[in-house]
């Protein structure tokens, strides 16, 4: 059954990937992943809920999804907009 949300699934070689990822949607490559692993480093260097082993944590999905709004907006230099 194919999804129409979900178009291509991309991932590095590690093996479990190829059990539970249907063939017909995977791609395994490090030059499709190195964008995604960048920006994951980032998250968790400014978002203390991000990093492992911290007593900081997202109490409700609203408040994850507005600290990732916001440092995506200071990230990518649109906060002025925001705060006029």
């Amino acid at each position: 059954m194919k999804s129409p949300l979900i178009a291509q699934v991309m991932t590095d070689y590690w093996e479990p990937y190829e059990h539970f990822v249907p063939p017909e949607y995977h791609i395994q490559s490090k030059a499709e992943t190195f964008t995604v692993e960048g920006y994951n480093s980032v998250f968790r260097h400014f978002l203390a809920r991000f990093r492992g082993n911290t007593k900081c944590y997202s109490k409700s999905e609203r408040r994850l999804r507005y600290s990732v709004l916001l440092l995506m907006a200071k990230w990518n230099g649109e906060l002025e907009y925001l705060l006029n």
